[in-house]
């Protein structure tokens, strides 16, 4: 079960204090990666397929977490019994909820959701952040701010 402590102590690291295998690079989007670490998920491309290290490996991409998750719905219609689960944002068309599907584009991004907080790797800023739910819905600007949530894989 994950916990708030366990999440607050993410807060304010880079990817390299993370990950283990080196695959560290500032110009590359961390933010599924750091949520693979976090939740232990090493399907599809992993960091130590890609790094240089022998450390866990984590999921890479954004688009291969999506499908995984056993729900997936727009934020506005999460059930308000899920306390913990994964929340996405990107352009509403990149999304196929029947199929479970995103498009490979450049503008997606994850996060976890729990109990009303968002803690998720900001590119930007080389660090895990947490943020409120509005402050998440700010990440990118329309139209490429639709959020979906996804039951944890």
């Amino acid at each position: 079960m994950l916990t708030h402590h366990q999440l607050q102590g993410f807060l304010g690291k880079s990817i390299a204090e993370i990950c283990q295998n080196g695959y560290t690079n500032v110009h590359d989007n961390h933010c599924a990666h750091f949520v693979s670490h976090v939740l232990g998920y090493h399907f599809g491309v992993t960091c130590q397929m890609m790094g240089n290290g022998k450390g866990p490996a984590a999921t890479l991409r954004v688009q291969e977490l999506f499908p995984r998750c056993h729900s997936v719905g727009a934020w506005s219609l999460r059930p308000a019994s899920l306390r913990t689960c994964l929340v996405f944002i990107t352009r509403a068309s990149n999304v196929n909820l029947s199929n479970r599907s995103m498009a490979n584009v450049p503008r997606k991004h994850v996060g976890i959701y729990l109990d009303g907080r968002i803690w998720h790797y900001s590119n930007a800023q080389q660090k895990v952040v947490m943020q409120m739910p509005a402050q998440f819905a700010q990440h990118y600007p329309s139209p490429d701010n639709a959020i979906f949530f996804g039951t944890l894989p």
